[in-house]
């Protein structure tokens, strides 16, 4: 008598895709195996996916097997396509595994197989989605403008360079995604605008938009025909583009006068440096202003060097509070 012929177990493909990439868009693989496949079952029936595989062709069912089922549906080297949900099926991964794991049960082919994958960026969506939903539903932020926030921009501002000084990786990540914030906050509520004062409403596509293309126009050696070899070349054009561009009647012009006052001296001498203008220096002999133009005169010369005069200042003041604790901790000694 013949012995039977072993049953082949099949082949489990678990499907994913990328909730940040447009539905309908899957890789070649996927409509392939989508295509060919015996069952293909999704356990949501709004998954976003699902109105594309029926206009292409592929029936799905609504079905939430256990992995028990999936294995058995599988014999007779049937293959099953499970179209996963957002959250996952952490579920039917586990009871898989767990089968897999006991050596006792003849398993499918398990394969897992990304219909699409995240393109660069793609987790500021995730960003604007949070953003967009922490607006609408808290109390705090949904109540806060323009003006409330500024003081935190400056607060992010200050903190990313604290460290960049520090030289933290980890803190360097945190405080780029706390500045970004504030981007994604202020164009946000910018979408609130009625238009009825002159404000009209601008989004985070907009202020995306805004910068690329100026970025695109002030980089002509590198998206048009320009030559640039060196970064005096580059800056040489940037400068063009912007005086082109602005239109201003001075080099101070767009100048923020709010700014730290070494760094403020610091650019206003780097804008009459790079006009070729002759300006005189102020001064005076004696009061609270003669400090000032003492200290313009150092960040001015410190410019002239090549120097940060704000940051030359920063790193002194650390110095100053490391050698502070220092003097602490001999005192407690």
């Amino acid at each position: 008598m013949n012995a039977e012929a072993p049953v082949e177990p099949g082949r489990i493909v678990l499907l994913t895709a990328s909730h940040r990439v447009a539905p309908g868009l899957l890789s070649w693989p996927a409509w392939r195996t989508l295509h060919a496949a015996d069952r293909v079952l999704c356990a949501d029936a709004e998954h976003p996916q699902l109105p594309y595989l029926r206009e292409a062709g592929v029936g799905v069912e609504i079905a939430a097997p256990t992995a028990q089922e999936l294995v058995d549906g599988c014999a007779g080297g049937r293959t099953a396509v499970v179209l996963a949900a957002g959250e996952g099926d952490q579920a039917l991964t586990d009871g898989l595994a767990r089968m897999a794991g006991s050596g006792r049960v003849q398993m499918p082919d398990l394969e897992l197989l990304p219909g699409s994958y995240d393109l660069p960026g793609a987790r500021l969506l995730d960003l604007v989605q949070v953003m967009d939903r922490i607006r609408r539903e808290c109390p705090w932020s949904s109540q806060q403008t323009h003006k409330g926030l500024a003081k935190y921009g400056i607060e992010e501002a200050y903190e990313l360079v604290e460290a960049i000084e520090d030289g933290d990786r980890d803190e360097l990540r945190e405080e780029l995604g706390d500045v970004l914030l504030q981007v994604v906050f202020h164009a946000r509520i910018a979408q609130e605008a009625s238009g009825e004062e002159g404000d009209e409403p601008f989004s985070i596509d907009d202020v995306a938009g805004t910068i690329v293309d100026k970025l695109v126009h002030r980089h002509p050696h590198v998206f048009g025909d320009a030559r640039a070899e060196t970064p005096e070349d580059v800056k040489e054009h940037w400068l063009r583009t912007k005086a082109i561009e602005k239109q201003r009647d001075s080099v101070t012009d767009g100048v923020p006068l709010g700014q730290p006052g070494l760094a403020l001296a610091a650019k206003l001498a780097s804008r009459v440096r790079t006009a070729g203008l002759d300006v005189e220096l102020p001064t005076e002999e004696d009061g609270d202003r003669a400090v000032g133009y003492e200290l313009l005169a150092m960040a001015v010369r410190a410019e002239a060097e090549g120097h940060d005069p704000e940051a030359a200042l920063r790193a002194a003041a650390r110095a100053y509070r490391d050698a502070i604790r220092a003097a602490e901790a001999t005192a407690r000694d």
